[in-house]
């Protein structure tokens, strides 16, 4: 990396891990991320740069502009948290009941600070062409996302490409791992709906047993979806809650099931929606039971556009070192990171968190935490994925 902005970046990594320590010590959730957005804006204002915090109240976007004429290169970060609780022991844990930092949004939120301070920093003492647009998106772990009020305030319009990154524990500080192609899946929800006429568990061939019903559902659903969706890539079907009936002697007269449907390729998931609706009418068929499907489409997989994924590349090699790039697999988990793909060309990576001590929890697990010294890499590879898109036009 430029030893110009990798100095830049050394000079604030002990900041931007106590800014990561204040916003992991007070999470936010989705859209109620108010106090998040006005400590990232109050920094960047301290270096005179002028941050518009979003119509919908909470996130922002802030360009950092360059002294030459060039390209738009936007980074982003996301900044809530989740609805469970810190079961970490640091002195830095939630302070908020119920609330965690525990998918690294926070340090996502101090790694794009980090490269913009860094960048604002070289800025005055090289040339920088162009311009880097930092975004700090709401609402990532709710569907659609705060990436639609981002694209819908115009926020994309002449940017030539979106990069980003994501903590990911499995994978060693110092390494960086990238994917040709989709990197995540997408993600849609549905509830099944059952009903029937209900009665006494004495006499189940007096009407419909609904629990019987439920459990082929159940057992045959996922299946039945995955070969009608007819893909040569991966589709997970998975039910998360089933809930009928209250007592042990009364045959329900109405259940519901919900599920996730998750596709890692495009086609798949714009054949999804049919397939499940196919696949419940055929099982249910001649039951008795009356069924209805509530579906609900989530957000596209990210797909990572070839050249904004040679940036990333790039600015890996010289960031981390080949040694330090690994191939990373697919996550079956989704990111609304994705919607930006939709509309210019991006690019996403996996930071890697883990110390080499310990084992690698995964995100989402309430002991999550990371090698605090990922914030710093983290910082300099965004940073130098953004100077490599503005000096090549």
């Amino acid at each position: 990396m430029t030893s110009a902005v990798d100095a830049r970046v050394t000079t604030r990594e002990h900041e931007l891990v106590a800014f990561r320590r204040r916003l992991h010590a007070h999470p936010e959730l989705s859209y109620a991320e108010y106090a998040t957005t006005e400590a990232i804006a109050n920094r960047l204002q301290v270096v005179g740069l002028q941050p518009h915090v979003l119509g919908i109240g909470t996130g922002l976007v802030c360009d950092v502009v360059g002294n030459a004429p060039g390209p738009v290169i936007a980074l982003r970060a996301d900044i809530d948290a989740l609805a469970m609780p810190d079961g970490t022991t640091t002195e830095y844990r939630s302070k908020v009941n119920g609330v965690a930092h525990a998918c690294g949004h926070d340090a996502h939120s101090a790694v794009v600070l980090g490269a913009g301070l860094a960048l604002r920093a070289l800025i005055e003492v090289e040339e920088v062409p162009g311009t880097i647009r930092l975004i700090f998106e709401p609402g990532e772990e709710s569907v659609p996302g705060g990436a639609v009020a981002i694209i819908d305030e115009g926020w994309l319009d002449g940017v030539s490409a979106v990069l980003g990154l994501h903590c990911d524990p499995k994978i060693d500080l110092g390494e960086i791992g990238l994917r040709t192609g989709s990197i995540t899946a997408a993600s849609d929800t549905a509830t099944i709906h059952l009903r029937g006429p209900g009665g006494h568990t004495a006499r189940p061939q007096l009407t419909v047993n609904l629990i019987s019903v439920m459990a082929d559902v159940v057992r045959r659903f996922p299946d039945e979806v995955i070969r009608r969706i007819d893909s040569d890539d991966d589709v997970v079907v998975v039910f998360g809650a089933i809930h009928a009936g209250d007592a042990p002697n009364v045959i329900p007269a109405e259940g519901a099931l919900r599920l996730s449907l998750r596709c890692a390729d495009r086609d798949a998931w714009a054949r999804a929606e049919f397939a499940a609706r196919a696949a419940l009418d055929a099982i249910v068929v001649g039951t008795g039971a009356v069924a209805e499907l509530e579906y609900y489409r989530g957000t596209p997989p990210v797909v990572n556009d070839d050249g904004a994924l040679e940036l990333l590349l790039h600015a890996a090699r010289e960031t981390v070192g080949p040694a330090g790039i690994v191939e990373t697999p697919r996550s079956m988990g989704a990111d609304t990171f994705a919607w930006y793909g939709e509309r210019v060309p991006s690019a996403y990576a996996r930071l890697g968190t883990h110390s080499g001590d310990g084992p690698r929890l995964d995100l989402h697990a309430s002991s999550f935490d990371i090698d605090e010294r990922a914030i710093g890499i983290g910082a300099r590879f965004l940073a130098e994925a953004a100077l490599i898109g503005l000096r090549r036009g």
